[in-house]
């Protein structure tokens, strides 16, 4: 694939993201920001196309939500604590061409990516409130988006590797 090429999926990815967090937001009363099912894109860009997208895709898509949604606060550490979400996943997942199915080692990428994201925004929170004992309250809300991520990208990802729709990206 040509860089031009690259360019067009890697936009296209970060665009995916940024509208999936912005289509459906559940507010999280104790900090203000919110739910969304962005992270099933951004597992989803991991397992099939890689730690590059994922890191882009999950990071500036998440952040750019942010940014347009009013939660510009959010925008920094969304950028770092996605993009690390995303390559945490595709690097454990590490899928090769030869690979149609959805495997076990997957769903572990997904677990460990999503445990990522829940201890960033524990953390990220925790610096910005300066107390590390008002984000405990949305530890829940930050697995239930995470647990309604994954709920939402596997059979996605599932049904994805039954086409050729990620072979039509690769170089040919």
């Amino acid at each position: 694939m040509n860089n031009t090429k690259h360019l067009a999926l890697g936009g296209l990815l970060i665009a995916l993201v940024a509208v999936a967090t912005m289509s459906i937001k559940i507010p999280m009363p104790a900090t203000g920001g919110y739910i969304h099912p962005g992270d099933s894109i951004i597992y989803l860009v991991a397992i099939l196309f890689g730690g590059k997208y994922a890191l882009l895709a999950g990071g500036i898509g998440s952040a750019l939500a942010d940014v347009l949604s009013g939660y510009g606060q959010w925008a920094l550490p969304t950028l770092i604590i996605k993009g690390i979400e995303g390559y945490i996943i595709a690097k454990i997942a590490s899928r090769k061409l030869t690979h149609t199915k959805l495997r076990a080692k997957d769903i572990m990428a997904i677990l460990i990516g999503a445990l990522w994201m829940v201890g960033g925004y524990y953390i990220a929170e925790g610096i910005m409130v300066k107390s590390f004992v008002v984000p405990v309250a949305n530890i829940s809300w930050n697995l239930t988006q995470a647990l309604g991520g994954a709920v939402i990208a596997v059979p996605l990802i599932f049904g994805l590797l039954k086409t050729n729709i990620v072979e039509l990206s690769k170089d040919k």
